[in-house]
């Protein structure tokens, strides 16, 4: 997780930003999806929108695993930019979070799953270990839990976003081209 740079400052190597968008990507199609997608209750199947649902949520955990890894050996360096600490410190505590929830959402989803007995193929490519076993009431509160928490997940999708646009728009300091493609 990198802090805030200014304006013509290193910022985001090609790998970073494509991970980046493809984490975006994958998560409007998420969402979509979940908005979707039957209502899953007792006796519910995985199939169609549900099954897409599960092994686009996999999808995004392998993809943050390999971005926070990226991101572990392709630190890019803080800068003092003269905003206050404390924006700093929010920055650095929403990205935290971001990984956090991005890292805990696939792995409620799958609990549930395994929780409700079903079995998890990845886009029908292979199948997947049971997290959680059959008939878990842990594994079912995850699922609840999992609703809750994608709605927090958006929330600070919101404030990132805001952040973006605050310091692109009010303070014009080229914080948001840094994670841009085609830009360096």
């Amino acid at each position: 997780m990198s802090g805030i740079q200014t304006a013509g400052a290193p910022g985001y190597d090609a790998v970073a930003k494509l991970l980046h968008w493809l984490i975006v990507a994958l998560l409007v199609a998420q969402f979509l999806i979940a908005w979707t997608m039957p209502d899953i209750r007792r006796g519910t199947k995985p199939e169609g929108l549900i099954s897409l649902h599960l092994s686009v949520g996999l999808l995004i955990l392998f993809i943050v695993v390999i971005k926070t890894l990226w991101q572990l050996s392709h630190p890019v360096p803080l800068l003092d930019d003269g905003q206050p600490d404390w924006q700093h410190r929010a920055a650095k505590a929403t990205h935290g979070l971001l990984y956090v929830l991005l890292f805990l959402l696939p792995l409620m989803g799958w609990a549930n799953a395994s929780s409700r007995g079903w079995v998890m193929h990845f886009f029908s490519l292979f199948t997947l270990p049971a997290l959680m076993s059959s008939g878990s009431a842990f594994g079912h509160e995850l699922g609840d839990i999992h609703i809750l928490t994608s709605y927090a997940l958006l929330a600070l999708i919101g404030l990132h976003v805001l952040a973006a646009l605050y310091h692109q728009f009010w303070l014009r300091d080229g914080i948001l081209a840094r994670m841009l493609p085609g830009r360096d």
